[in-house]
């Protein structure tokens, strides 16, 4: 990651990540809270008229309530950590992958370091998110900055366009300001 013309790291406003997905057309969020993208997404989701939040207990849940919105043509986004997707991954598989249903997820990679890639990171949990990805057919890309924000309303769109699930890595922490 390269440093901006002030020297400062590039930033992740939780703000643009929240206008892609509204951009999208998402109207449900369905999330167990998580550690890294809480004060920057979750929270400002909570309040925002424009979403109705479903907090489930255990995120294997999110899945036949996301593929239940799509059979009638409601668009949902599953916000969750990158622990919790490998928690669900028999889900994901049996109800996502194997129906081509068009769910979108969004998975918060807590302690990724900034400027690293996933599959390059001192972390084993991380490192093995794309692979697991790839594995099961599920397109995907990694958010770190603001600049890269635009390709969470086209990761969307792809799901819904093909009926398959896609997943958007969050790697930069989402700042709530």
């Amino acid at each position: 990651m390269e440093a901006t013309t002030s020297g400062t790291t590039p930033r992740l406003r939780g703000a643009r990540v929240i206008d892609e997905i509204k951009a999208a057309g998402i109207e449900y969020v369905l999330s167990v809270p998580d550690q890294h993208t809480s004060a920057g997404l979750l929270m400002p989701i909570a309040k925002d008229p424009d979403f109705k939040l479903i907090r489930v207990c255990k995120e294997d849940e999110c899945l036949g309530i996301a593929a239940g919105l799509t059979y009638r043509n409601r668009r949902s986004l599953i916000l969750v950590q990158y622990t919790g997707f490998l928690y669900a991954v028999n889900a994901i598989r049996g109800v996502a992958c194997e129906q081509k249903l068009p769910i979108c997820m969004m998975i918060g990679m807590l302690g990724k370091e900034p400027g690293v890639a996933p599959g390059e990171s001192r972390r084993f949990g991380l490192r093995i998110i794309e692979p697991i990805l790839d594995v099961l057919g599920i397109s995907h890309t990694c958010i770190e900055t603001d600049a890269d924000t635009p390709a969470i309303s086209a990761k969307i769109e792809e799901a819904w366009s093909a009926s398959k699930p896609t997943a958007i890595l969050i790697g930069g922490r989402p700042e709530a300001k």
